[in-house]
């Protein structure tokens, strides 16, 4: 892979780590770091999206509830059953994929590459309560079982790293019952998801503005009859430098509905691009640029439109196809246990890092690397990957 030194410089890093207890159209591919003609290089940002997964298919529950409704005779008695005896499953697929373990692997990754801003997706909050089956319309479980923001700035902290969440952004927040096949551990389990923008703490960039958006277009889903809201969102800061200014924005778009996805791009660009200063956008788009399939009921759109949205009529620039190919920068996507035996499922990429300027132009990439896409990068007892996405780095000059 085309990683460069900076690759090379941070994978060493990592393993020293780990020993210690609507405008312009997108910008053609670059064999190296890209060239802005009369551009001054200005002060560097490294810049990284990492999704660091919630640790199961939250999915499952909901498609057995949907399947128990869909059955003849099934009642509210039935349709629950099989929806905690799925989530209880789900649940125990959390403590397999352990994120404690894994987080000592990003913690590691992010110490290495010392990245400015960090755009974070899938930071879930797990926890449980007692057993209520009408919690579904209200979650109210308190007792923390996964933290996943402080169990990695709790790493971070332990390697000397660094950072604050300078914006925590709460998303969906879904609540079901949960017990074992034979009806034993009755709890609730609950999940809320949150993006978050980590800054490193020791650098010269400080927060003037933030925000934090949900999206207007949302996945509605029914689970025993009470229609969820599986809420998602943008969310932005503006950082000065000197008297260099900038935006960073961090989403996270739709995986089950490309409509939505490209919805929720259009009102990203639409609402969080500054007119004043450039942009840097991270997220996990959910949108494969090399993908033209259409979802069922998705009214023919693409799976690759959010992102053709982005990188046309948006204005954005695609920043990784500055410094090397779309092959190059494969981030997705591992199997739900993310202990995969080889790294082959990496063939595709849907965590992006895209740039919006006043003139038009690319901003300057001197180095990047993908992090996470290989063998050696999983933790070396349990073979766990630290997520089911690789993550992005690039350094930029010139905004």
């Amino acid at each position: 892979m085309h990683h460069g030194r900076f690759r090379a410089a941070v994978a060493a890093t990592i393993g020293a780590v780990l020993a210690v207890p609507l405008l312009t159209a997108p910008s053609q591919a670059a064999d190296g770091p890209s060239e802005r003609a009369g551009a001054r290089p200005g002060k560097p940002l490294t810049v990284m999206t990492r999704n660091l997964y919630l640790g199961a298919d939250i999915n499952r529950p909901v498609r057995a509830a949907q399947t128990a409704a869909a059955q003849p005779g099934a009642t509210q008695q039935t349709i629950i059953t099989a929806l905690a005896v799925a989530t209880d499953a789900t649940r125990a697929i959390v403590d397999q994929t352990n994120f404690p373990v894994r987080s000592k692997l990003l913690a590691a990754e992010i110490a290495a590459a010392e990245p400015d801003l960090v755009g974070l997706q899938e930071v879930a909050l797990w926890r449980s309560g007692p057993f209520n089956p009408t919690a579904i319309a209200s979650p109210s479980a308190t007792t923390v079982d996964y933290d996943f923001l402080q169990i990695l700035l709790d790493e971070l902290d332990a390697l000397g790293a660094d950072y604050d969440a300078v914006k925590v952004g709460a998303r969906a927040d879904v609540e079901a019952p949960a017990f074992t096949p034979t009806g034993q551990n009755m709890r609730n389990v609950r999940l809320t998801m949150r993006d978050v923008i980590l800054k490193k703490a020791d650098n010269s960039f400080r927060v003037t503005a933030e925000h934090d958006q949900i999206f207007a277009a949302n996945l509605p889903v029914s689970v025993a009859g009470v229609q969820l809201n599986f809420s998602r969102g943008y969310q932005w800061v503006d950082v000065l430098a000197g008297k260099q200014q900038l935006r960073f924005v961090n989403s996270h778009f739709e995986a089950f509905s490309s409509y939505l996805a490209k919805l929720q791009a259009q009102q990203t660009v639409a609402e969080a691009t500054a007119t004043d200063r450039s942009t840097v956008f991270v997220c996990d788009c959910n949108s494969d640029p090399l993908d033209s399939s259409v979802k069922p009921n998705d009214g023919g759109v693409q799976h690759n439109d959010p992102y053709e949205f982005i990188t046309g009529p948006g204005g954005y620039t695609d920043q990784w196809l500055q410094w090397a190919s779309a092959e190059e920068g494969w981030t997705s996507g591992l199997s739900e246990l993310v202990n995969d035996a080889t790294a082959a499922e990496f063939d595709h990429r849907i965590d992006m890092i895209f740039s919006h300027t006043l003139d038009g132009d690319p901003l300057l990439v001197d180095d990047g690397f993908i992090t996470g896409d290989e063998v050696t990068d999983r933790d070396a007892t349990t073979g766990l990957w630290p997520s089911d996405h690789a993550g992005v780095v690039l350094r930029l000059r010139g905004w």
